[in-house]
């Protein structure tokens, strides 16, 4: 198929249509404007509704409604955002209520600025919401990633009836790069699809007590214990590594471009590389050779540090794990990265 170059937040929005996502409602907010200004475009050409809220509150609970009829629907914001769309994702949880949302976030402490960070981990993996709901989250690193991952996670969503999240940073959202777009679902399929869920969409809930909440609960415990084989990484020159370099979406392809330079220096550097945040890939941390690896270095765009509790639960003590950090919007070098690299290199 030919490839096109296009941004990172209009070929999420894109990917999304021809996954047959229906119904949008949004707020701007930077760095995603252009996620809602492509909807507010290209959804009137399938059929499909698009609605800009009069806030992000409004925004997620149009789109609670339109899932809940059985349309693909979807939401996006960032940082600040999505903190406020919180309520609303709960809901969807609660009620399985399948729906993609994105993340494009934003620089802290707290409001923070609007340039790139990564600084919503904690936000997107430990607490999406209230009531301790849990739910997959896809951590592109490339342009063409986040399409795949958003095109799959409507189906995720459907199989799972739970929110989905693709969590991205405001580089890969603003960044263009050549990508090959799925194909569009048909209108056949399209209806196909929301005539599936005929069987619970717009059901009356009924009567809940705190033995039907406590079993669904257990049912939705199950599920997620489900999802850890499903888990996704990227493992680059992991071998014969003495040093592996370990984040996620764009602070791990920074890395990877890292581990090729110090290759050719004569260092050998690997990368492991979340490609889901939520099921974390715990297993994927025993296939590094502890016997030779000198040193873990995480990698965020975060301070302080958030990505690297994961990885700590992971590596379980068997290697010294160092970071390198930047946050509040500014970009990480790949100059710091190497520079990060080669200290514990020296000093081993």
């Amino acid at each position: 198929m030919a490839r096109v170059f296009m941004k990172g937040t209009e070929a999420i929005a894109e990917a999304a249509v021809r996954a047959g996502c229906r119904f949008f409602a949004g707020y701007p907010i930077t760095p995603q404007n252009e996620i809602p200004e492509y909807f507010s475009r290209r959804l009137p050409e399938v059929g499909g509704t698009f609605v800009q809220g009069e806030s992000e509150v409004a925004s997620v609970n149009m789109v609670y409604g339109a899932a809940s009829t059985g349309v693909r629907s979807m939401t996006s914001s960032s940082s600040p955002g999505i903190a406020l769309k919180s309520e609303g994702i709960s809901y969807c949880a609660s009620a399985r209520i399948p729906m993609v949302y994105v993340n494009v976030s934003r620089g802290g402490p707290g409001v923070g600025s609007i340039q790139p960070a990564q600084m919503d981990y904690l936000q997107a993996t430990k607490a999406s919401g209230n009531g301790g709901f849990r739910m997959k989250v896809f951590a592109p690193s490339t342009v063409q990633e986040a399409v795949d991952m958003t095109y799959k996670a409507f189906d995720e969503a459907d199989k799972y009836r739970r929110p989905v999240l693709i969590l991205i940073d405001g580089v890969i959202g603003t960044m263009m790069e050549p990508v090959v777009l799925p194909e569009m679902k048909s209108d056949e399929e399209v209806a196909a699809i929301k005539a599936s869920k005929a069987d619970w969409a717009c059901i009356e809930p009924g009567t809940w007590s705190t033995q039907v909440l406590q079993q669904r609960n257990e049912e939705d415990a199950a599920v997620y214990a489900s999802w850890q084989k499903d888990a996704q990484a990227e493992e680059y020159m992991l071998d014969d590594a003495e040093i592996v370099l370990t984040g996620y979406g764009i602070s791990a392809r920074i890395a990877k471009s890292a581990v090729n330079i110090l290759r050719k220096e004569g260092i050998k550097a690997g990368l492991l590389r979340a490609k889901t945040v939520y099921p974390f890939p715990y297993e994927a941390y025993d296939h590094i050779n502890y016997d030779k690896v000198k040193g873990i270095l995480d990698i965020e765009m975060s301070i302080p540090a958030l990505f690297v509790e994961d990885v700590t639960a992971a590596v379980k003590g068997r290697a010294k794990i160092e970071t390198c950090l930047c946050s509040g919007g500014n970009i990480l070098s790949r100059e710091a990265v190497l520079t990060a690299a080669r200290k514990i290199m020296e000093a081993k």
